[in-house]
């Protein structure tokens, strides 16, 4: 519940009670002439007409309290009229409503009313001291709905800087939701595109086992490994998924020899892996940009030269550098840069402050991937 829209002066419950403390003060009045009670009684009503006009008719309410303030000020003067009450509140309500002209309305007004009560105090024969004593309310009331009108001017723009943090923690987290999204859709083409290349590689064996050599066994096996391979994607890909989810990655070093032995498996090509330097641990994003490039290396290692051996080094220096040697014969070598699966991989690569670099070396393909973790 919103008190201040009840019980602030711009509510309706505090404009309720201001006009009925100003109605029990002036139905005690007792001014020494009878036609005041007329100027009291428009000045009253124009009061209460401001008073509950001013969060909808802004120019308007201020016409009104205007006149009623000021209208007031010149009757002061009289004997038993109380008028005083209704210089005061208008003055107040003017300073706090809500207007485009900031502190000019009450400044105004309360200098039209300090003019009106000099002339009232002049007209009736009123002391010096009593003058004084006027505006000196006249002066608290001024002092009193500039400092409001800044608490009411301070407490809008709060609420609209909440209004604005919480559109741009709503940005914020839809960006981090998009930006999950395609963290996964990345980490998913990666293990998938691993997955049904070694896949085709193991189909395109079985084929060619069943139309040279009619080997039914041979190409049996092998499409069996080929379900293999088919179930371990999926499962890598619901992995992969989890992993990303929950911001958690396997060690590097042992992710990186489970990629190794998987490969030697289904290519009977041997895959050595060392590591140099001292492990330390690695931010999960990382460990996932690194493991995509080594899988991707391995997945071109197999289409390309499916039976040559290949080394994975992982040094841990100043930055952290993985590199996949894998030795090829001068028919073997393709331009590098090839594919959607190395382009992706320095996207990943990038996105954590890494780089990829991948092309022929002096006795086959070499690819290195490297990231400043620290």
């Amino acid at each position: 519940m919103n008190t201040r829209a009840i019980f602030g002066e711009t509510g309706w419950l505090g404009r309720a009670m201001t006009s009925a403390v100003s109605i029990g003060v002036l139905a005690t009045a007792r001014p020494e002439r009878q036609w005041v009670w007329v100027v009291l009684a428009a000045g009253l009503a124009a009061f209460l007409a401001g008073t509950f006009l001013m969060n909808w008719r802004p120019y308007w309410a201020l016409g009104f309290l205007a006149y009623a303030s000021i209208s007031a000020a010149f009757v002061t003067g009289v004997s038993g009229s109380n008028a005083l009450v209704l210089v005061l509140v208008p003055l107040t309500d003017v300073a706090v409503m809500a207007h485009p002209w900031r502190n000019r309305p009450i400044i105004a007004v309360g200098l039209s009313c300090a003019g009106a009560v000099a002339v009232s105090a002049w007209w009736w024969d009123r002391s010096t001291s009593w003058y004084l004593t006027q505006l000196m309310w006249i002066a608290i009331l001024v002092a009193f709905g500039l400092n409001r009108r800044q608490y009411e001017v301070q407490a809008r723009q709060t609420a609209q800087l909440l209004e604005q943090t919480q559109l741009a923690q709503h940005e914020h987290a839809r960006a981090a939701a998009l930006d999950e999204r395609g963290r996964i859709a990345r980490d998913l083409h990666d293990v998938l595109a691993h997955s049904l290349g070694a896949l085709t590689v193991q189909l395109e064996l079985a084929e060619a086992l069943l139309a040279d050599r009619n080997d039914t066994a041979g190409a049996l096996d092998r499409v069996r490994r080929s379900r293999r391979l088919a179930v371990q994607g999926l499962v890598e890909a619901r992995s992969a998924v989890a992993a990303l989810r929950s911001d958690e990655a396997p060690a590097l070093p042992e992710a990186l020899t489970a990629q190794a032995d998987q490969h030697e498996k289904d290519h009977q090509a041997k895959v050595t892996v060392t590591t140099s330097g001292t492990p330390r641990p690695i931010a999960s994003g990382i460990t996932v940009a690194l493991l995509g490039a080594a899988r991707e290396a391995l997945t071109n290692a197999g289409k390309h030269a499916p039976t040559q051996p290949i080394y994975i080094q992982l040094t841990y220096a100043d930055t952290l550098r993985l590199t996949i040697h894998n030795p090829l014969a001068a028919d073997q070598l393709h331009p590098p840069g090839q594919g959607f699966g190395l382009a992706g991989m320095r996207e990943r690569l990038a996105l954590v402050g890494g780089s990829l670099e991948a092309g022929p070396d002096d006795d086959g393909w070499l690819v290195i991937a490297e990231v400043a973790d620290a």
